[in-house]
């Protein structure tokens, strides 16, 4: 990828809506060229359960769990299952459908984008890499969705450390600008997880946690070293960097942008919006 200067944002805890909404900002603004690309690192103030554009909010999700846990539940703009951010990092990448030799495929734009979680990840010490499908049987199982939890759904180029799956990402592309998000896991809370989808009966429910367990694994699972998120930020900042080849520079929201990513934050705390399925 090209050498260029992108914008770093590093947005710390915020609710639900606000994290969603600043994600859609930096896409306007990268789509009317006020900004050329941007890097975005940030938590969660409250555990939150954020579904997949697709997903069908009542047949999938147990509300009344999510509900009696006191988390937040927010649809996002990006397809792919459900995900609990909890214990994470978080990360979103904006930038041009026509960024120099950017591929037009997703699956190819996947990969390469996910280059800077794995120089994260190596950062820490973790000998990740990609695990790329490579026979019938393999590129079949894509198809096999088992559950409506991300960390359970297999997809192209996943990063997985001793053979586990260690980061969840989505993807959309919307009037020429990609958005690619994601959770990196410090510790995740399975039982808690699958709490909060419904199943059509509890050894289902079992057989699927544990599969999850086999199939998934979060930073602080196989490190000798216990990690804070405060040891993410750098580590990440600078594998993204490495990995997309570019510098970044701090970007400081303006009083129109906060102005305008309150608008967005009422779509995104709107019940029209996250139960429209």
């Amino acid at each position: 990828m090209v050498q260029n200067r992108w914008f770093y944002l590093e947005s710390g805890r915020n609710d639900a809506f606000h994290n969603m909404a600043l994600d859609e900002l930096l896409m306007e603004k990268v789509r009317q060229g006020e900004i050329p690309a941007a890097i975005r690192l940030y938590e969660w103030e409250t555990p939150t359960l954020s579904i997949g554009y697709f997903q069908k909010m009542e047949k999938e999700i147990d509300i009344d769990r999510v509900d009696e846990y006191g988390y937040e539940l927010v649809r996002r703009a990006t397809g792919g299952r459900g995900v609990l951010h909890d214990r994470e990092l978080t990360y979103s990448v904006v930038l041009p459908e026509n960024y120099p030799d950017m591929p037009d495929s997703v699956t190819e734009s996947y990969r390469i984008l996910s280059q800077g979680l794995l120089e994260g990840f190596r950062n820490l010490g973790l000998d990740a890499h990609f695990s790329i499908p490579r026979t019938k049987e393999e590129k079949k199982e894509l198809t096999n969705i088992r559950s409506s939890v991300c960390f359970d759904t297999p997809s192209w180029y996943e990063l997985v450390v001793e053979g586990r799956k260690i980061a969840g990402s989505a993807q959309t592309r919307q009037g020429g600008v990609i958005m690619q998000h994601g959770s990196i896991l410090l510790d995740v809370d399975i039982d808690h997880l699958f709490d909060m989808f419904t199943y059509t009966n509890e050894r289902f429910k079992e057989k699927m946690k544990t599969a999850f367990k086999e199939k998934a694994v979060a930073i602080n699972e196989i490190s000798d070293r216990k990690f804070t998120v405060e040891d993410l930020y750098p580590a990440f900042r600078e594998g993204f960097e490495k990995g997309l080849d570019i510098t970044t520079e701090p970007y400081v929201l303006t009083d129109s942008d906060r102005v305008r990513l309150e608008e967005i934050r009422k779509k995104y705390a709107s019940d029209e919006w996250n139960y429209r399925r």
